[in-house]
C-alpha cells in the first residue's frame, strides 16, 4: 500500500511539473504528458480499486 501511495504522489507531482512548465513555456507537449500521466495513473487507480472490491467480494476459501 506504501508503495501505491508513493506512486499516487510521483503522478501528482509528474502531471503538476507538466502544468507549470507549460505555463511557463507555452509548449502543448508539456500539457499533453500532463494529460497522459493523469490518464493513465486514473486506469491504475481504477483497476487497483476493483481489484480491492473483488477481494472483498469473492471471498476464494483455501
Amino acid at each position: 500500500m506504501l508503495i501505491l501511495r508513493l506512486l499516487a504522489v510521483v503522478a501528482i507531482l509528474a502531471v503538476a511539473g507538466g502544468v507549470v512548465a507549460y505555463l511557463l513555456t507555452r509548449n502543448a507537449k508539456y500539457l499533453n504528458f500532463s494529460w497522459r500521466v493523469f490518464r493513465y495513473s486514473l486506469i491504475v487507480a481504477l483497476l487497483v480499486f476493483a481489484l480491492m472490491v473483488l477481494e472483498r467480494v469473492a471471498v476464494i476459501p483455501l
